[in-house]
């Protein structure tokens, strides 16, 4: 969430800011005006508690003097049902000032591109070199099905569209993968690893920006008022909400499996087939949170903790930063980690590594004590996907196919999977 005071004092930075991301910049201008009213309102309520103090000691002198203080008395009954009608305005108001807020994208860091596209998102570097296959490549879900790794139609048939059974190899890889992960984000990373609930209230959806804008995009628990997690990143990130940490235990750094959850409404007719774009899909998150003056370092930390995984895997990616066109909600700075897939001649994103500043912090209360004293400030949330378990499936099955059509492990993954290659059909 956005400082209000910040927007008092610099509303044109704001202005400008939600113009870059395509949005209304006279979203600014209804924030400034709710808030205007909310100020009014307060400031009524204030002049009339000074009238109460007044008249109480009018009340208290005329007590005092034995005369009769029933017209006063009664004045005051009338100010004390005014100054409470008020205080519930206000709180309305303010109400209305947090909710506008609260649909207010971050602001970009000034290093990020501006765009009107993905076509303005800018190539930071590369790794490694595309494979040189001497055959036509299969897309991954043509080899899935014929070496009986992934099944759509079945997927389909339990659940419905955009599920699917990872089985056999498939599923042994998987498995894999995120043991892979794992041991390489804490053991040489650093990282402690956490396991999180799957599901989560609607004040933590709220504290990751998740809410109020996008509740079509999630799965909704309508008995108990819960979500399913669209990633680790939400309850994780929520770990400390509502606490203020010691400046000295910064920074924090967690790495969580799970299962996410993405009802992808906005996405109809997009990936419709394959593994690219599904409901439920495994994933591997990376979250830090940092001291204000480290999180861009951090930043940079944590998007070459992700790039590793790939570099290990010996698969081809670039690193792209996104424009204000493309950039998430909450970011202030995004890198998308692009793994290069020769079926669909084509790159595809397989880790977001942003850094949200303080929007999250500030949403979800979580601050820091500064070690010289001081008030407390928020810190900084940083997180990634390190990576996404069932798109490193598809970028292994179409990099590492082979002309016989097996498909070769890489000599990292080998001791996680038991095996050093899929035989073909």
């Amino acid at each position: 969430m956005l400082d209000l005071k910040a927007i008092i004092n610099d509303p044109n930075k704001f202005k400008t800011n939600l113009k870059h991301r395509g949005g209304d910049p006279t979203e600014i201008d209804r924030v400034l005006a709710v808030n205007d009213e909310r100020r009014k309102v307060i400031t009524a309520a204030e002049t009339l508690k000074a009238q109460q103090n007044k008249m109480n000691q009018e009340i208290a002198s005329l007590k005092k003097a034995k005369q009769d203080a029933t017209v006063q008395l009664n004045q005051m009954k009338e100010l004390s049902q005014e100054v409470k009608r008020l205080e519930v305005e206000a709180s309305l108001v303010d109400s209305k000032v947090q909710g506008l807020l609260e649909t207010l994208p971050n602001v970009c860091h000034p290093s990020v591109p501006v765009g009107t596209s993905a076509n303005d998102n800018k190539e930071i570097r590369k790794f490694g070199e595309k494979p040189n296959l001497n055959f036509k490549p299969l897309e991954h879900w043509e080899l899935g099905e014929k070496l009986k790794v992934l099944d759509f139609e079945r997927g389909t048939k339990v659940t419905g569209a955009r599920f699917t059974f990872v089985r056999s190899y498939g599923a042994k890889i998987e498995r894999a993968l995120v043991n892979f992960m794992l041991d390489m984000h804490t053991k040489e990373h650093g990282y402690e690893e956490i396991i999180p609930p799957f599901i989560v209230n609607r004040d933590s959806m709220r504290g990751t920006g998740q809410l109020p804008k996008f509740e079509e995009d999630l799965f909704h628990l309508d008995k108990v008022d819960y979500f399913l997690i669209p990633t680790a990143e939400v309850p994780v990130t929520n770990f400390f909400k509502q606490e203020t940490l010691d400046e000295a235990q910064l920074p924090v750094a967690f790495a969580a499996y799970s299962p996410c959850f993405r009802a992808e409404a906005g996405s109809y007719g997009k990936d419709t087939k394959g593994l690219i774009r599904q409901h439920q899909f495994n994933k591997v998150e990376v979250v830090r949170f940092t001291h204000p003056s480290q999180s861009y370092e951090q930043h940079e930390l944590l998007t070459g903790h992700a790039e590793k995984i790939l570099q290990k895997l010996g698969l081809h990616y670039r690193v792209m930063c996104l424009s204000t066109a493309d950039i998430g909600f909450g970011s202030a700075k995004t890198y998308d980690l692009e793994v290069w897939l020769p079926g669909q001649n084509a790159y595809r994103e397989i880790s977001s590594c942003s850094n949200f500043e303080d929007f999250q912090a500030r949403r979800a209360n979580i601050r820091f004590k500064p070690a010289g004293g001081g008030k407390p400030e928020f810190v900084h949330t940083l997180n990634g996907s390190g990576l996404a378990v069932g798109r490193t499936l598809v970028a292994l099955l179409e990099n590492f196919q082979q002309a016989d059509g097996s498909v070769l492990i890489p000599k990292a993954l080998q001791p996680y999977c038991g095996f050093d290659k899929i035989p073909a059909k």
